[in-house]
This record gives structure tokens, C-alpha cells and sequence, in this order.
């Protein structure tokens, strides 16, 4: 479980083939200090398991499905990666309770920047639409963000320059994919108001 409260910016080091996944290395700078192996860390949200930590460098293996359903697909070296270690009882909530497991990959539609400050509107499968609200809570790329309107098509995000500064989304560009994770508690919502699933055979 994380909160969507983003540590650090990590540098996507390599892409080692190991089929059917890939071993991904990311320079994780301080982050990486006193991590032990089998932690979890969220990258762009993902939620990914330590399987290598030497002189400041985080390895992990991401499989086939994670490679295909979310942005990991598409890394290349040099990227940067938001990063973020799981909660431990006692943390401080500053963002929301974000699972680390990506729902849908969405696109960047449209940028507004106004001196520093940013919106940006993103374009989503209509089902994750329907699991949000304006006000609401989204994680984009592992990012805790309040979401401004929610149409049948896109919802939009406003940024601080904090987060413009401190995650992927200050150089994110119309066209690129982003991950998306919506608020598990509007999943519970949806599947209580959905009614009880038939069974099959009945």
C-alpha cells in the first residue's frame, strides 16, 4: 500500500532482457539506503518487488502483463520514474490510500501551463471514468491527485509547482501514456451498486 506521495525522482539505468519480462535497474539515489531486498516500491505506480540493491541502483523484475497493461512497456534509459517505498503502519496519509496495482493506461490529451501552475486533461477507458468523481482522488503515474471535472471522456488534473517539480508530470508531453489508478474506494461503491453477480448455471 503507498500513498501517492512521491520520494524521488529515479533515472532508469537499463532494460536487462529475461523473457518473458525484463529486469529493470533504476538509479534511486537516497532512496535506496537501508532498502532491503523483497520491499515494495511503487514506480509510476506499480507496485514492484526489490530484487537487487547495489551502490544506489534498484533492481526489479517486471513480467510480461505488467510490461503490456502499463507504461513500464515503454521505458527507455534515461527516463525518469517516480518512486515511492510502501507505507509502514504509523506513516503519515499525506496523499491516499494508492495499491500500486495500475488500473488502465490513460493519454496525456491537452496541457495548460500558466507560469508555473499546470492542468491537464487525460483521456481513459470510459470504465475507470466511471469510477471517479469531481473532487475525488486519482493516482496518475503513482501520483495522489485531486481530480478538477470528469467528463464521458477525459478527466482533468490541476498542478501544483511542487508536483510539477518533484514528478514525471512537469515534463510530460500531449500524446504520452500515463498509468492510472482509481480510488479503491469508489471500486467498492461501484461493485455494491452494481448488485450481486449471477452465477452462471442460475
Amino acid at each position: 500500500m503507498f500513498s501517492g506521495i512521491i520520494e524521488s525522482l529515479g533515472t532508469v539505468i537499463r532494460l536487462d532482457p529475461e523473457p518473458p519480462g525484463v529486469r529493470l535497474v533504476v538509479e534511486a539515489g537516497s532512496l535506496s539506503e537501508g532498502m532491503v531486498l523483497g520491499a515494495s516500491v511503487s514506480v509510476n505506480g506499480c507496485c514492484l518487488t526489490v530484487v537487487g540493491n547495489e551502490q544506489g541502483e534498484l533492481s526489479f523484475d517486471a513480467g510480461a502483463e505488467t510490461l503490456e497493461c502499463t507504461n513500464l512497456g515503454q521505458l527507455q534509459p534515461s527516463d525518469r520514474v517516480n518512486l515511492e517505498r510502501s507505507l509502514k503502519i504509523g506513516d503519515s496519509l499525506g496523499g491516499h490510500f494508492v495499491t500500486g496495482h495500475i488500473d488502465t493506461t490513460g493519454v496525456l490529451e491537452r496541457r495548460e501551463d500558466e507560469g508555473d501552475w499546470s492542468t491537464l486533461w487525460f483521456s481513459v477507458p470510459g470504465h475507470s471514468l466511471r469510477q471517479m468523481a469531481s473532487k475525488g482522488s486519482v493516482a496518475v503515474d503513482g501520483i495522489s491527485l485531486t481530480l478538477v471535472e470528469v467528463t464521458e471522456e477525459t478527466f482533468s488534473v490541476a498542478l501544483i509547482p511542487h508536483t510539477l517539480e518533484v514528478t514525471t508530470l512537469g515534463t510530460r508531453q500531449p500524446g504520452e501514456t500515463v498509468n492510472v489508478e482509481t480510488d479503491v474506494l469508489a471500486k467498492y461503491v461501484e461493485k455494491q451498486l452494481g448488485g450481486p453477480v449471477a452465477h452462471p448455471n442460475q
